[in-house]
């Protein structure tokens, strides 16, 4: 007959070693980790992809800078990865290097293909190239004062021969296939997104660098080496081996049902990655779905902004069933995520503490006290029982359908209702008070309550594994049951599967409750300098002005009165300064760092007698200051103490 279990594939993407893994990535990998474990719970065959992509003149000079090879530099950073994903309990069921030889096999192989095909050539290559980013931009996409249009950073001038994949060839092919499959992308607002940037035009894509020598180097042209995305891409499919036997993991899980990346590397896996496979003429992904942003305080994360948070103190302190269930219940997947440390302490002490936790507390307790610890199933039922029975088989019914819709937080919100649920049902039964009484009906009840949270608790147990894998096998432990580990979605579509004589064996609270701490300073990390610092990108400095010069620049201290994004701009936020002597709007290209919201109130430094310029059809009087690092991300200079209209000097 063979095997009829249906497949899942999903990946994360393959992590670019930096000296510090952030709560960002922790977020993306426990999204990922828990549809792998919820697949797997329906009865699916998964394969779990993560990874590290360490090829690249960033990876390169960092090593460079430490006096040692590339790859003992991304080693290093590697182990850190795997240690990281052991503490969250990811599941992951393989790990990519795209420095392994599987991956360099198949790189070379597809590379070989496309290029026999005709679809990529030799040229020579002038323009702007952002290091950090590793991307090539023409003039007309730069953002102001020659910066990259995705990180703000600043881009350098560079020429030589490369190898160009034909990326517009395949433009009305993809059009046609994002019109046969809408919901390739999601959300569907990444999808709109995607479908503009195509029609704006595409140019040839820049594939291979001769500027450096730390990465695939070409099979036909060893001078080259394989530039970024005809590699990192690839390892979705060269972690199944496809070239090796019979291609057997390949024909089994390719094409990827999803491939979750964060919002800002969407373009490269729904527009370059799906031309790359039409090229080859390989299936493409069934589903690419780009997650939002992790924000501190309403400010997105950045090692110039001293708010990275990292996971690591968090796991050691408060556990990582509480890191996992805070981020996926916290945040719409899809979304950006604002993480604060009072508001994630009072969560998991709420959720996991108060009311899971006090539920299986309470009536582990009450079945010790009451029955010797015996759970007793009985047919002695009323309509309440009734309800609670119907409930538990629609809460697992809606679990499904919101997990399978990519729903997580509020599957686990119909989850957390069932909780709250069953803990009103033992405020509304009062065991205390039918555990007093020696007439039968009462001791027949007693049971049937007793029976009716144990089931509850075990169908809670399955329900929530997939996101707190630490805990709830603990749950079924103590309800004296045994073999979580093979349990199945199956197993609680139905009610009453606890048999009469069970006994539950009392533990240790599996959440205990936390102090509310003040700030959150006490786990958020400035990154430590693990590394020397790589200068090489650093624009030069510009010629020198007079003092007469400098002179005719009118700085003030502005406070922001109003903010909003521009509609059709990526980067545009719109500003409202009081600068003192009136009001004036101006632009910035800020988007992506600040939130509109968080800037208002704000005092910044601004350049008063800039002249007016129109920008998406509104006039910018002014500018605002900032400052931005060659590695990171910008940061504009707020100043608090001083009242709007103050010079700056």
């Amino acid at each position: 007959m063979g095997d009829t279990k249906k497949t899942y594939y999903i990946t994360t993407p393959i992590y670019y070693p930096s000296a510090k893994l952030h709560i960002g990535h922790t977020y993306c990998t426990s999204v990922a980790d828990t549809i792998a474990r919820f697949k797997r719970l329906a009865g699916y065959d998964v394969r779990f992809l993560t990874g590290s992509d360490e090829h690249g003149q960033k990876i390169q000079r960092a090593a460079e800078a430490q006096g040692i090879t590339p790859l003992e530099y991304t080693t290093n950073i590697v182990n850190g990865f795997k240690a990281l994903w052991e503490k969250m309990h990811i599941s992951n069921d393989d790990f990519i290097r795209t420095t392994d030889e599987r991956h360099e096999k198949v790189v070379q192989e597809l590379f070989t293909k496309a290029y026999e095909k005709g679809d990529i050539y030799k040229a020579e290559y002038e323009g702007w190239y952002c290091t950090p980013c590793e991307s090539f931009w023409t003039e007309q996409k730069l953002g102001e004062n020659h910066t990259c249009p995705d990180c703000g950073r600043p881009v350098e001038r560079v020429k030589e021969e490369s190898y160009f994949f034909k990326l517009g060839k395949y433009t009305e092919q993809w059009l046609k296939f994002i019109e046969e499959n809408p919901d390739f992308i999601q959300p569907e607002s990444r999808r709109n997104e995607m479908i503009q940037f195509v029609k704006q035009g595409l140019e040839d894509l820049a594939v291979s660098r001769t500027s450096f020598d730390w990465g695939i180097k070409l099979p036909f042209d060893p001078k080259h080496v394989v530039y970024v995305w005809f590699d990192a891409l690839v390892n979705y499919i060269s972690a199944l081996h496809p070239f090796d036997g019979d291609g057997e993991l390949y024909k089994k899980f390719w094409p990827a049902d999803l491939h979750l990346v964060g919002k800002e590397i969407v373009r490269f896996h729904t527009i370059i990655w799906p031309m790359m496979l039409m090229s080859l003429e390989l299936p493409l992904p069934k589903k690419v779905f780009g997650h939002g942003w992790m924000i501190v305080d309403g400010t997105k994360m950045s090692k110039s902004l001293g708010n990275v948070i990292d996971p690591i103190p968090l796991i050691e302190i408060y556990g990582a069933d509480s890191l996992r269930y805070y981020l996926l219940s916290e945040i719409t997947l899809g979304n950006d995520g604002n993480f604060t440390l009072p508001n994630f302490v009072t969560k998991i002490n709420a959720d996991l503490s108060n009311d899971l936790g006090n539920l299986l507390n309470r009536t582990i307790a009450m079945i010790e006290k009451y029955h010797d610890g015996v759970i007793t199933k009985t047919d002695d039922i009323d309509a309440l029982d009734k309800e609670i029975s119907s409930l538990a088989e629609q809460t697992v019914a809606d679990f499904e359908a919101q997990m399978e819709a990519m729903e997580l937080n509020k599957a686990l919100k119909t989850v957390w209702a069932f909780i709250g649920r069953m803990n009103k049902y033992i405020d509304e039964t009062m065991p205390w008070v039918l555990a007093k009484s020696s007439e039968d009906v009462d001791v027949l009840r007693l049971q049937s309550v007793m029976y009716h949270l144990a089931e509850s608790l075990r169908i809670i147990a399955v329900l929530v594994s997939p996101v707190i894998p630490v805990g709830a096998p603990k749950i079924w432990e103590q309800l004296g049951l045994s073999g979580f580990e093979q349990v199945q979605l199956d197993d609680v579509r139905s009610w009453g599967a606890i048999n009469t004589g069970t006994k539950v064996v009392k533990g240790e609270p599996i959440y205990p409750r936390f102090e509310i701490p003040e700030m959150v300073e006490t786990v958020t990390v400035t990154e430590e300098v693990e590394e020397t610092v790589d200068t090489s990108n650093v624009p030069p400095l510009k010629e020198n002005i007079t003092y007469d010069d400098f002179e005719k620049l009118d700085l003030r201290v502005a406070k922001v009165v109003s903010c909003e994004k521009v509609p059709k701009s990526k980067k545009l936020l719109k500003f409202v300064l009081d600068i003192g002597l009136e009001e004036r709007t101006v632009l910035s290209g800020i988007s992506q760092y600040y939130e509109p919201e968080t800037m208002v109130g704000k005092k910044v430094i601004y350049l008063a007698n800039l002249a007016p310029k129109k920008m998406m059809g509104i006039e910018s009087y002014g500018m605002i200051l900032s400052a931005s690092d060659w590695e990171e991300h910008l940061e504009v200079t707020n100043i608090e103490s001083l009242p709007a209209g103050s010079i700056v000097k």
